[in-house]
C-alpha cells in the first residue's frame, strides 16, 4: 500500500511539473556568485531541481536509517 501512495505522489509531481513547464516555457538564466548560466526553459530548471531534491532526500533518509539501525 505504501508503494502505491509513493507512486501516486510521484505521478502527481510529474504531472504538476509537466503542466508548469508547458505554461512557463520562457527561458531563464540562473545567477550564482556573479556567474550566469545559459538560458534554459523554466520547466527544465524546475524538473532538474525537483529531481535533485528527490535524490538528496532519498540519500538523507537512507543515511538516517543506517544511523538508527542497531549495531551487532
Amino acid at each position: 500500500m505504501a508503494k502505491l501512495i509513493i507512486a501516486v505522489v510521484l505521478a502527481g509531481w510529474v504531472a504538476a511539473i509537466a503542466i508548469l513547464s508547458v505554461q512557463n516555457a520562457t527561458p531563464i538564466s540562473l545567477k550564482f556568485f556573479g556567474l550566469q548560466s545559459i538560458q534554459i526553459p523554466f520547466g527544465v530548471v524546475l524538473a532538474l531541481f525537483a529531481a535533485a531534491g528527490m535524490v538528496l532526500a532519498a540519500i538523507a533518509l537512507g543515511m538516517l536509517g543506517e544511523l538508527k539501525r542497531p549495531s551487532r
